[in-house]
């Protein structure tokens, strides 16, 4: 089997190779390149056709070659007589010209082995494509063996081929004479053509009269190649030797008869006893049943048979053939009126391809591969019908692969993207193409869509048309995804946001605003934030359809889990352009709230995005605390074990800071973290101790002791300062909306601290008082006016610093600061609650301190500021300041001194 194969396959190659050579011999080579075997045609299929392009132009074509060595098995005589019978079919169709034969690019040329001439491109027989498959390369092209005839090829090819006798009968005066399948040949737009008029009759009458033609007698002796296919002759040929132009009609309906049944004719003919054989043909033509011409369509079965009569008067002429009802098609007349297409002028062409969208759809895909579309792109050289031709061409190119697409359209499409003479049409082709730019985006090739498509979207932009310019901004949203990201990112947007900054049409703008909220989608998170949302500010205009398409973007950016806008462009850029926006005049109701949405929105993700990082760094930071702590307490254990044998050297002041430090880590170790609350909550309102309460419990410890004896402390060691009347009130540091009462002169008492000083003994205190008003007494202690820095915490650290530097800081103050104001107490309550009077107030008597007190300067206030009060004696209320707990030392001279003043 195998071996077989091989032989095969080298008596393929040597047959190939011969051909081969045997054109190179011939003069057409000079001109044409031969190209790959395709076809077979003429008469007995005797032409080998190849396919072929012309050296200088590179345009198609085909090449029918004839071998010579087919025939040499014939004598020389014959050999002569069958060359001279290919020639003179050739010569006669180079000096035909008309549609429906088969043009000539190239004459005869004969060379030692072959013959061979050029004509149009051509797809094969239609003997070929009917099953007749000789002289065909092998393996046999699959575009031959699976081609298939489809009914408006068929009702076409017939049409044009009685066309083409119309032609011959009537302006050429000429019978054909072998009208059949091998010399009816489809080109390469699957239009039919006649060719091999070998055997053609010239009529011997001048052209005004009626012709006459002469016929040659049957001669059997004759070479095959000779004669005229006998199966598809006319009875009258053989029978009475005589030949018109309804012998032709007679071939014509042995042909269509022939379409119909695959090829098969509708009469075998044994060339032996040709005229037996014609005789049993003619008795059957004369009584031609129904049955036989079932395959024929029923709509053209009469005409069939009327072409099969007998007598040839009856048979139709070919001109009353084309104009039977079978050939009234729409497809068959669409593809006639292309055919005729150079004959119309542009109005007619414009109403013709306006109504051929209709159309298309019916055809095959093939037929209009084939026959429409190089009709169609053949106008584009006419500027004018481009608007017109184009709609049909992107039509076809819908219904087309990408690689159809590629090699049949997008080369003609290329000078219609650049076209922009006259104006008019070419703002017609741009409305065309921007209606289809999904399909052009699909199909064509990135590199192309670079270099043609884009640009033209670009000049659609650019259009000084506003309607151009709305419809390119709504189509640019489907078709962006297809678009690559450089191009959209630096030529698309900036045209799209130089559109809506520059034009004057409201439609535009708001348009553009919508393109860009559409394509969001397809950029990046950085490039929105840096070029598209400033653009936004840049935007003139207030009328609400553009402030919602601005609106717009900013909602899409905010809420696309894409992109998203940062909290800081939130606060520093997008709500300080948004809310001016909000309150336009021109806004309606349902705009405003739509605005507000989006601002609240934005605001409630500020706030949460804010208040979590914030939560965050606090935790970060408390357990940043907690492991300092840590490690001072390691740090001082270790220093602790490693100073355990110089305990017994420490001083006791040494000690008892080591004891209160250590107090104060342990304290700080076991408090819990502060966890971070997720919502806001008022601070808490701490109840603190008036200062007032405390001074009544200190004075009315005062009253278990005499008046006299006050007195008598008072002339020792102070001097009495007389009242004045003037009411001087301050008020605590942690609740600074107390306010200084000030009332008649002997009924309100105000009180002020006098400046004190600690001395090198810690328990020496000054302390000072005014004289006691009668009546009711009202305090309400509030800071003074030379004391703004005054604070518990001041007041702390200036009694005991060594107490107060490891102490937490207290915060009591930032929480009254925020709670609710206590109620002010009159003095006149003070003394109904207090059943004791208060004593005389004493200040010391200027130069001379009091016993177990020393004197560093004059008095001070708590925060070191010179005192002042009634006429230059403040009072000093001891009881209000906190006592160095870790230097305080119990002495006699202490107790005795404080005997001496309270009792």
């Amino acid at each position: 089997m195998e071996s077989m194969l091989n032989k095969l396959k080298s008596t393929v190659t040597k047959v190939t190779a011969d051909v081969t050579s045997a054109v190179m011999g011939n003069p057409v080579t000079r001109e044409f390149d031969v190209g790959r075997h395709i076809a077979s045609g003429g008469n007995g299929l005797a032409w080998k056709i190849f396919n072929g392009t012309k050296k200088s132009t590179k345009q198609e074509v085909a090449v029918f070659v004839f071998d010579k060595k087919l025939i040499d098995k014939y004598q020389k005589f014959e050999k002569d007589q069958i060359i001279d019978s290919l020639k003179r079919g050739v010569q006669q169709l180079t000096r035909l010209r008309h549609p429906r034969l088969l043009t000539v690019q190239h004459p005869l040329e004969e060379s030692r082995d072959c013959l061979a001439f050029c004509t149009e491109p051509i797809c094969a027989s239609l003997a070929n494509v009917l099953g007749s498959w000789d002289n065909l390369p092998s393996p046999l092209p699959s575009d031959i063996k699976e081609y298939k005839l489809y009914d408006v090829e068929t009702k076409y090819g017939l049409l044009q081929v009685s066309e083409g006798l119309s032609f011959l009968h009537s302006s050429v005066k000429m019978v054909h004479g072998n009208i059949t399948p091998e010399n009816i040949i489809l080109n390469k737009s699957g239009a039919w053509k006649i060719m091999g008029f070998d055997f053609c009759i010239q009529s011997t009458n001048p052209s005004e009269q009626e012709p006459k033609f002469a016929c040659k007698e049957w001669d059997p002796n004759l070479p095959s190649l000779c004669l005229p296919n006998p199966e598809y002759l006319a009875p009258e040929y053989i029978l009475s030797v005589s030949c018109e132009t309804a012998s032709d009609m007679y071939s014509l309906g042995a042909v269509m008869y022939a379409v119909f049944n695959k090829g098969k004719p509708i009469f075998e003919v044994n060339k032996q006893d040709i005229y037996k054989s014609f005789s049993r043909q003619l008795d059957q033509l004369s009584r031609l049943s129904s049955n036989t011409l079932q395959n024929i369509p029923e709509e053209v079965r009469e005409h069939v048979k009327l072409l099969l009569n007998v007598a040839p008067a009856v048979r139709p002429d070919a001109d009353q053939m084309t104009k039977i009802p079978f050939f009234d098609d729409v497809g068959a007349m669409t593809l006639q009126y292309f055919d005729s297409l150079f004959q119309r002028d542009n109005l007619q062409k414009s109403q013709f391809f306006k109504g051929l969208p209709k159309v298309l759809p019916k055809l095959p895909k093939r037929v209009i591969i084939q026959r429409i579309l190089p009709c169609l792109t053949s106008e584009f050289v006419n500027p004018d019908m481009v608007p017109f031709v184009l709609p049909n061409v992107l039509l076809i190119a819908e219904e087309c692969t990408k690689e159809e697409y590629i090699r049949l359209i997008l080369p003609d499409l290329g000078p219609v993207f650049k076209q922009q003479e006259p104006i008019q049409a070419s703002n017609m082709i741009l409305l065309i193409f921007l209606q289809k730019m999904d399909l052009l985006l699909t199909k064509t090739p990135p590199d192309e869509i670079k270099n043609s498509v884009l640009p033209m979207v670009y000049r659609a932009l650019e259009a000084p048309s506003i309607q151009i310019q709305e419809l390119c901004l709504n189509i640019i949203p489907t078709f962006a995804n297809l678009i690559d990201y450089p191009s959209m990112k630096n030529s698309l947007i900036p045209r799209i946001k130089n559109a809506c900054l520059q034009t004057s049409s409201l439609a535009v703008r708001v348009n553009s605003l919508v393109c860009l909220g559409k394509i969001l989608e397809y950029l990046d998170k950085w490039f929105v934030l840096d070029d598209i949302l400033p653009f936004l500010q840049q935007i003139p205009s207030k009328e609400p359809a553009v402030l919602m398409g601005i609106l717009g973007i900013y909602k899409c950016t905010f809420t696309h889990k894409k992109l998203g806008i940062t909290k800081e462009q939130l606060a520093g850029k997008v709500l300080p352009h948004l809310i001016p926006l909000s309150i336009e005049n021109n806004l309606n109701l349902s705009q405003f709230n739509s605005f507000i949405c989006v601002i609240k929105d934005m605001l409630n993700r500020l706030e949460a995005e804010h208040k979590t990082k914030l939560e965050q760094l606090h935790v970060m930071q408390e357990q940043q605390k907690s492991l300092d702590i840590a490690n001072q307490m390691s740090v001082s254990e270790e220093a602790r074990s490693n100073s355990t044998s110089n305990q017994a050297s420490l001083t006791l002041e040494e000690k008892q800071k080591l004891a209160k430090e250590q107090e104060q880590a342990q304290k700080l170790k076991s408090q819990q973290p502060l966890k971070p609350q997720a919502t806001a909550i008022t601070p808490p309102v701490k109840q603190t101790k008036d200062l007032t309460d405390t001074l009544i419990d200190n004075m009315s410890s005062l009253t278990s002791h005499s008046i006299n004896k006050a007195k008598v402390a008072s002339s020792n060691s102070f001097t009495s300062v007389p009242s004045m009347g003037v009411g001087m009130g301050f008020s605590s540091p942690i609740d600074n909306t107390k306010r200084n009462i000030t009332n008649g002169l002997n009924t309100n008492m105000g009180f002020q601290t006098a400046g004190f000083s600690m001395g090198a003994s810690p328990t020496t205190q000054n302390f000072f008082s005014g004289p006691s008003a009668t009546g009711a007494t009202k305090m309400n202690i509030v800071p003074t006016a030379n004391m703004p820095n005054y604070s518990p915490m001041n007041a702390a650290s200036a009694i005991s610093p060594l107490t107060q530097q490891n102490r937490p800081p207290d915060m009591s103050a930032l929480d009254n600061l925020f709670g609710p104001q206590k109620p002010k107490v009159s003095m006149k309550q003070l003394a109904q609650q207090k059943s004791s009077q208060w004593v005389n107030q004493f200040v010391p008597p200027q130069g001379s301190p009091s016993a177990g007190s020393s004197v560093l300067g004059p008095p001070m206030n708590m925060i070191g500021q010179p005192g002042f009060g009634i006429q230059g004696n403040p009072f000093f209320a001891p009881q209000n300041f906190t006592q160095p707990a870790n230097t305080m030392t119990n002495s006699s001279s202490a107790s005795n001194d404080l005997k001496d003043l309270f009792g």
